[in-house]
């Protein structure tokens, strides 16, 4: 398989900058899932750039405590010749033992065949997301502010410069929650989490986040019905096609004075187009 289709994807986007409006096509990495089957069960699918799934592997079961030295391993490899989406570990009798209460994890997904692709991984993360709402939309200003807000309250970063940051904001563009991880999808789940305990989902207009849009951020954010997300980076492959699965909208800064819309460009007001 060519390596460039592998590692990017392209698509047609919208780059706004000074309130005007130019498309054009831009590459994007890709995003695929990896089944990582153990002992002829489902283990664990993570979201991954394609490319080394063996080693990939390898590395996973190290981190996880499946293994300890190359030796521990009987056998590893792709499921099928014709599927780099799933790989398959096999351990030593002696490591099984003393590993077998780790074995009995069970993985995310439903199938158990070694056949599985990865579009029906994808269905089966995504089986139980909504499209959002699409009655909502944001000026070309609007983003900005946004964006200025979010840097102003990173309290973390600001002294340690190793956080992560989510904030949500309302219908008239207030901060109502914000939260700083180490870890991206930490400081996701916690901003979420904080407004789902305290009754307050429906009171999201949009999110900003510190770090690139991924499968995962998406998935989360359809899940508390987020329509609007603001990133400093790019996104994957993976997100976009997800985003405009689901209706939703992706903001990525592209310079000081511009940022790239890859899906979702309704809800975008601008000076030169009409978005009606």
């Amino acid at each position: 398989m060519d390596s460039n289709r592998k590692i990017y994807q392209t698509y047609h986007l919208a780059r706004y900058e000074d309130s005007f409006v130019n498309r054009y096509i831009q590459d994007f990495v890709r995003e695929e899932p990896l089944l990582i089957r153990v002992e002829d069960r489902p283990y664990s699918v993570v979201m991954r750039t394609p490319g080394d799934e063996i080693a990939h592997a390898a590395g996973f079961c190290l981190s996880e405590g499946l293994v300890e030295s190359p030796e521990d391993i009987a056998s590893i490899g792709f499921c099928s010749d014709l599927d780099e989406n799933s790989v398959m570990v096999k351990l030593n009798d002696e490591r099984k033992k003393l590993v077998s209460e780790q074995l009995e994890r069970r993985g995310f997904l439903s199938q158990t065949s070694c056949g599985i692709c990865g579009r029906e991984m994808i269905e089966d993360l995504t089986n139980n997301l909504k499209v959002v709402d699409e009655e909502s939309e944001i000026s070309y200003r609007q983003v900005f502010e946004c964006v200025e807000k979010f840097f102003q309250h990173q309290e973390y970063y600001v002294r340690t410069r190793g956080t992560h940051a989510v904030m949500l904001f309302d219908s008239r563009l207030n901060i109502i929650v914000k939260a700083e991880d180490v870890g991206r999808h930490n400081a996701m789940d916690k901003s979420i989490g904080a407004l789902f305990l305290g009754n307050r989902m429906s009171d999201v207009y949009l999110a900003v986040l510190s770090s690139r849009i991924s499968f995962e951020i998406i998935q989360k954010a359809a899940r508390a019905g987020i329509p609007i997300l603001i990133s400093i980076s790019n996104p994957t492959s993976m997100a976009v096609e997800m985003g405009l699965k689901l209706n939703m909208t992706l903001v990525c800064l592209d310079k000081k004075s511009g940022f790239i819309v890859p899906c979702g460009e309704k809800r975008v007001r601008a000076k030169n187009i009409d978005l009606d």
